[in-house]
């Protein structure tokens, strides 16, 4: 890339900007904006995101700080908190929704060989949800208790990655299982869950799908043993069955067989049950596959950790999604980054140096290769490991 353009805009050459006028031109109502279009709006909040602003003032003041840079790093309108606050409350929020799910398409191809913590040669993913908390006084519509506020957010985790595929932002009270409903089953493919989505329906429509479900078994399940396979108990595994469900009304959702698997993790000797329609895989790898789970929960605390995503810019629904999916949109251009230029960093190392290098005009390749002469690339104890990727 050629030398003198700053960092920022070097990076936001990785945006398809076609792509995005094509989401833009989506809804109608947002085509003809001339003096701050979809586009500023999305540096700015990009901008906010990468450095870690806290509120409208915040990137006001220092964007304008950067005036003489800004033409050249991409912004074309006037930047002001007014400006902003409008935008956050009028521009469709399905724009960066739509435009997110294009990086992602983007990034799952560069991540498709990506190694993987289970030898499987099938697509698995972990599905999950997280609440964020939001003060009652100044988001009303998302009551969640009687003194407070929330909105979950569900996602459907690719464990190569790990790139988020699906994201629904709903309100706080709306039920994590009910949200299986929106999701488009590949078949083949692995879908790891807690015992939280336990719903028999559901899950017999993952079946039907032809494809592969791994879910913790409740207590108290009402069932039937068929048969039994011999384990290796040194492994921590404690039976491999075959069972049909016998109660009243688990027996008429769930009409075929399933498979039980009790497992004893060696490091904690904490007793686990798994439920899954797939009678092929050894029991050990069924078990090692419901472990990556985990990973699901790590991506929730990474992205709370370092995207803004628990102080909001506006208290509007619109408002909220849209700054959500701009923290999944730079999360996932910053993994494109990492990996079309081949970089050994963690994605936590690499948004530090960028914080901070943003303005500068040298190649960006060059300001993140100065990682390499330095002892960064460790995380601290207090950091999370996964996204050493």
């Amino acid at each position: 890339m050629p030398i003198g353009r700053t960092v920022f805009a070097q990076l936001m050459d990785l945006i398809p900007r076609r792509a995005f006028e094509r989401c833009v031109a989506r809804y109608p109502s947002q085509r003809r904006l001339r003096t701050f279009t979809c586009y500023d709006h999305l540096l700015c909040l990009a901008f906010a995101q990468l450095t870690y602003r806290e509120s409208l003032r915040d990137i006001e003041t220092c964007l304008r700080a950067l005036q003489p840079k800004l033409y050249h790093a991409g912004f074309r309108g006037r930047v002001s908190r007014s400006t902003l606050a409008d935008a956050n409350e009028a521009r469709d929020w399905r724009i960066y929704g739509d435009f997110a799910q294009t990086l992602i398409s983007r990034a799952r191809a560069l991540y498709a060989t990506e190694p993987f913590a289970v030898d499987l040669a099938q697509t698995a993913y972990a599905f999950d949800a997280t609440t964020i908390d939001l003060c009652l006084a100044l988001f009303p519509w998302a009551r969640f208790r009687r003194a407070k506020a929330a909105v979950k957010l569900h996602t459907l985790l690719d464990l190569r990655g790990p790139i988020p595929t699906v994201v629904a932002i709903t309100d706080g009270k709306a039920a994590d299982v009910t949200l299986l409903d929106a999701l488009a089953f590949e078949p083949g493919a692995f879908y790891i869950l807690d015992r939280g989505y336990t719903d028999f329906g559901r899950l017999y429509a993952i079946t039907e799908a032809l494809a592969y479900f791994v879910i913790r078994g409740k207590r108290g399940l009402a069932y039937v043993r068929r048969a039994s396979r011999p384990v290796d108990k040194s492994t921590g595994l404690r039976s491999d069955q075959t069972i049909v469900l016998c109660g009243p009304q688990t027996a008429t959702l769930y009409p075929v067989p399933l498979r039980r698997i009790t497992y004893v993790d060696p490091a904690t000797q904490k007793r686990f049950v798994f439920l899954t329609n797939n009678f092929a895989l050894p029991a050990l790898q069924i078990a090692q596959l419901y472990k990556c789970r985990w990973q699901v929960e790590l991506f929730f605390k990474w992205i709370k950790q370092h995207l803004r995503i628990k102080a909001f810019f506006g208290t509007s629904v619109n408002a909220v999604k849209t700054q959500v999916w701009t923290a999944i949109s730079v999360y996932v251009l910053v993994a494109i980054l990492k990996k079309e230029f081949r970089l050994e960093h963690s994605l936590y190392a690499l948004l530090q140096i960028l914080s901070v290098t943003l303005f500068e005009r040298v190649p960006i390749h060059q300001a993140l290769a100065r990682l390499a002469s330095q002892n960064d690339g460790e995380c601290s104890d207090n950091q999370l490991p996964l996204f050493d990727l």
